[in-house]
Order: structure tokens, then C-alpha cells, then sequence
């Protein structure tokens, strides 16, 4: 099997931002967005998804942090398109509820090459920490355009903004772990009656 690693460097007049992914880790993370609670987000999606994940990112936080937390979805959402490469023998499709206390998220997820995002969650709170929760569509909108996938988040259940993110975020993860999970059954087949994606 090819290893399935990228990196991609991203630099605009807002932000300069380094992702590093390895699709088939142990869930290492190295992290440096300069928001805490982001960046304790993004290490649920390493551990759960079982992914090797470095993030250096440089933004305009004396602004707010929107171009930060976009553009590491951009930045991320590419790097996630270099890594898994033609799709050949992935499971594609990858589904997860992560509950939390009181808090319960599902999360679905297609490799489908197609870019597209449906998230319904009401934050119970404008902040986490140093994090604007309205952001948090943001990052999912910008992976989703640069990895070319199609998700559906849904919180059903929360009323403490940090446990409904935080089970975004780790259903987020497991559904990419089985999404991204390499087939037995299907070794170097494309998941797709159109032989593409």
C-alpha cells in the first residue's frame, strides 16, 4: 500500500498555515493554532480518527480568529485530498454518534468528490474558550470544499456548547476513520459504479 501521507503549506495575507496528515497513524498531534480550544478540537480529530496530524498555523487573531479557523479547513481539506489519492479500496462512506454527557452528535461522511455540507447544531453558546462557535461551520465548509466530500453533522442532543462541539468533532473523526478504512473485500477498487470519484 502507497503510504498515505501529504503535507501542504497555505500562505495568504491572513493567515500562513502547515498541515501535515498521515491517514494511517497512530493519532499523534502536534497543534499550534494560537486558539486553545480549536486546537483541543482538532486533537479529537487525530485521536479518534487515528490519524498523524501537525498543524502550525499563523493568523490575524489580533482581528478574530475567522481566517484562522477557515483556513485551516481549507488547508487540511487539501492535504486530506492529496493523502487519500484516488480512492482506491476505501470503504468511502463513514457514519458515527459520539455522545458526551448530555450532548449526542452524528456525523456522516462520503468520499464522494463531490463537495457538500449539511450541519444543523444550536450552540448554547456564542464562545468556547477563544473560539466564536459560528466557526466551527466555517472549518467544516472550507474541508469539505478542498477535500471534495459530502458531510452531514447533527447535533441532537447538548446543552453545553463545549460538549456539543466536542462530539462534533470526535464523531467528525470516527466517521473519517471508517470512511478512509481500506476495504479486505474491495482491495484496489474504486467504491463507485462510475469507476471514479
Amino acid at each position: 500500500m502507497t503510504a498515505r501521507i501529504a503535507e501542504v503549506h497555505r500562505r495568504t495575507s491572513e493567515t500562513d498555515i502547515c498541515v501535515r496528515i498521515n491517514l494511517d497513524g497512530s493519532g499523534a498531534a502536534q497543534l499550534n493554532t494560537g486558539i486553545g480550544f480549536f486546537d483541543h478540537m482538532l486533537e479529537q480529530i487525530a485521536r479518534h480518527g487515528l490519524i498523524d496530524l501537525t498543524i502550525e498555523a499563523q493568523g490575524d487573531l489580533h482581528i478574530d480568529g475567522h481566517h484562522t479557523v477557515e483556513d485551516v479547513g481549507i488547508t487540511l481539506g487539501q492535504a486530506f485530498a492529496r493523502a487519500v489519492g484516488d480512492k482506491k479500496g476505501i470503504r468511502r462512506y463513514g457514519h458515527a454518534y459520539v455522545p458526551l454527557d448530555e450532548a449526542l452528535s452524528r456525523v456522516v461522511v462520503d468520499f464522494s468528490g463531490r463537495p457538500g455540507l449539511h450541519m444543523r447544531v444550536d450552540f448554547k453558546s456564542g464562545m468556547v474558550g477563544t473560539l466564536d462557535t459560528q466557526l466551527v461551520y466555517e472549518f467544516f465548509q472550507g474541508f469539505v470544499n478542498h477535500a471534495g466530500v459530502t458531510l452531514h453533522i447533527d447535533n441532537l442532543q447538548g446543552d453545553n456548547a463545549h460538549h456539543q462541539c466536542e462530539t462534533v468533532f470526535k464523531a467528525f473523526a470516527r466517521a473519517l476513520r471508517a470512511a478512509l478504512e481500506l476495504d479486505p473485500r474491495m482491495p484496489g477498487v474504486i467504491p463507485s459504479t462510475k469507476g471514479s470519484l
